[in-house]
């Protein structure tokens, strides 16, 4: 009966490859890009948002859709010759000629889709995000850019600049931002807001793995939607610029790989996971976290790249197959498991639901790697709930 149980759960998800995982992000990158290189955002993205936060949201849905959805995808655009075919490999050039209009499209002032970067709060937070998307893939969405649209870039990073984060996970958009603009050549790259984020969250670090988002814990997924994968990403990105975040660095990535392993028990045998804190509308983006580990190559010993290939699936398939998410036209609709608007906070907009793009990491490794070819296994909750062996858990002190 255990058997059972595990192999077919297993079974599901086997047939569900990069292939599947190809097919969800163009299901949800097509909108966004050719609307962006056409330029007509604008006037085709729907605002979904609390009721009577329409006009408020309107402000900054737009750069929240670019960012979030370029920060996931960047990796595959940047990943070259390891695509698992041609038909692959022309969708991905695609994507990465299209993005390179879309980030024109919303850094140029002349256009219709021109995006705000300086008024308000919620700009810091999505110029970072497009941060992350430059870092992650260097070659596709920075060296091929023209160098007009690179100063405009670099202008609206450095827009960002007006804006005060709040004492929270906030301070690592500062930190990612300026890690772009080190990445870009700026020799006024501002080594003070990537200090004082790194610091903050070193004395915010809770144990076993999990940081505050500030001085207090929070019960939600924002070590895995911004602060693992932003501390990461900052430190290697600025490996060697200083001696006392080198020495910092080691314990940084310690504690994401102890982090995604208990992501990895997250997953239910059926993709589901806890619906617990804020931001449950950003569906499977709640793994970006593991997502980026497995990318990284950096999963704990208990996971096993097949491991989390398969929970990552059963989440994405999960959130991102229930009827309901996708409206008219292909947008993203607000919710966890289908349209569920009352999952939404004041915050959320449509163009932030596009963080559901950071589950998608993985596909920046190469379609021979052992993430992609090595055969399904079933994960931890798959094997704990089916009665088969497994090791105890641990704490990392």
């Amino acid at each position: 009966m255990r058997g059972t149980f595990a192999n077919t759960a297993v079974q599901e998800i086997e047939a569900l490859g990069r292939a599947y995982w190809l097919s969800k992000l163009e299901q949800v990158a097509e909108p966004v890009l050719s609307a962006l290189a056409d330029g007509r955002l604008r006037m085709a993205m729907p605002i979904e948002t609390k009721p009577g936060m329409e006009a408020d949201r309107a402000q900054y849905a737009h750069l929240e859709a670019l960012g979030r959805l370029l920060s996931g995808m960047a990796p595959w655009l940047e990943l070259g010759e390891g695509a698992a075919n041609a038909e692959e490999e022309a969708l991905r050039a695609r994507y990465a000629e299209l993005s390179r209009k879309a980030i024109d499209a919303g850094t140029n002032p002349s256009s219709p889709d021109y995006m705000n970067f300086s008024d308000g709060g919620q700009p810091i937070v999505d110029a970072a995000f497009l941060a992350q998307a430059i870092l992650r893939a260097p070659v596709e969405l920075w060296e091929k850019l023209e160098e007009r649209v690179k100063r405009q870039v670099v202008a609206s990073l450095k827009a960002t600049r007006s804006r005060r984060p709040h004492v929270s996970n906030w301070l690592l958009f500062s930190a990612m931002i300026e890690a772009a603009l080190h990445q870009a050549g700026e020799a006024d790259w501002d080594r003070m807001r990537v200090d004082y984020a790194i610091r903050q969250h070193e004395q915010w670090y809770k144990g076993d793995g999990a940081y505050g988002d500030g001085p207090e814990f929070h019960w939600d997924y924002y070590n895995s939607f911004v602060i693992q994968p932003m501390l990461v990403d900052v430190l290697e990105a600025l490996h060697g610029e200083d001696d006392e975040w080198s020495a910092l660095r080691q314990n940084v990535l310690k504690r994401a790989r102890r982090y995604a392993e208990v992501q990895e028990r997250f997953v239910a045998p059926d993709g589901s996971f806890p619906p617990i804190g804020r931001s449950l509308a950003y569906r499977c983006g709640a793994f970006h976290s593991l997502a980026q580990s497995a990318l990284r190559g950096d999963l704990p010993d208990r996971v096993t790249p097949e491991q989390a290939r398969c929970a990552l699936t059963a989440v994405i398939r999960r959130t991102l197959d229930a009827p309901g998410t996708f409206q008219e036209g292909g947008w993203l609709t607000i919710g966890l498991a289908g349209h569920q608007p009352g999952a939404g906070e004041i915050y959320i907009s449509t163009g932030s639901l596009y963080l559901c793009a950071a589950a998608f990491l993985p596909l920046g490794l190469p379609a021979s790697h052992r993430f992609w070819s090595g055969p399904a296994a079933p994960w931890t909750s798959v094997l704990a709930w089916s009665g088969a062996p497994i090791e105890a858990d641990g704490a990392l002190k």
